[in-house]
């Protein structure tokens, strides 16, 4: 499992329109790895949509956005067309990064039990190294990016 200080992989999956999304690639900048549990659920649009919003801020501070899911990659597509997303969604169906990072596991809503992602947020800083993790319960979705800014 991922934690703070840990590095994380450099291969991080394949996006919607099919680039495979590396760490390497945001090298010299700090990446936001976001994991969600649904495209087009109120909650994580809302979150997308805040960091949409926020997204050239972000940016101006030094940080990429990559979200993750494990939507398949054409759900991903008419998600990020219907938002405005400007960041990539990773199509993680195989469960490979969500298992690894320890974002994947028992949940339980209205009285069901069932198997899905925790929405959890790393921080990545310039060298590949975990540097902060946002938990489920500490995420606002409406305010993210105030929370990966402060």
């Amino acid at each position: 499992m991922i934690s703070i200080g840990t590095k994380a992989p450099d291969v991080l999956g394949v996006d919607a329109k099919g680039n495979e999304i590396k760490l390497s690639n945001y090298q010299g900048r700090k990446l936001v790895l976001y994991f969600y549990p649904k495209d087009s659920t109120p909650g994580c649009t809302q979150e997308a949509c805040n960091l949409r919003d926020n997204y050239s801020t972000l940016r101006r501070q030094g940080y990429e956005v990559v979200g993750v899911s494990i939507d398949s990659a054409k759900s991903h597509q008419r998600f990020a067309e219907k938002n405005a997303l400007p960041f990539p969604l990773i199509s993680d169906t195989d469960k490979t990064l969500v298992e690894a990072f320890g974002v994947w596991g028992e949940k339980k809503m209205a009285g069901r039990t069932y198997m899905g992602i925790y929405r959890t947020t790393f921080i990545i800083n310039e060298e590949g190294i975990v540097e902060r993790i946002i938990g489920p319960k500490e995420i606002k979705v409406k305010e993210h990016a105030g929370q990966i800014l402060s």
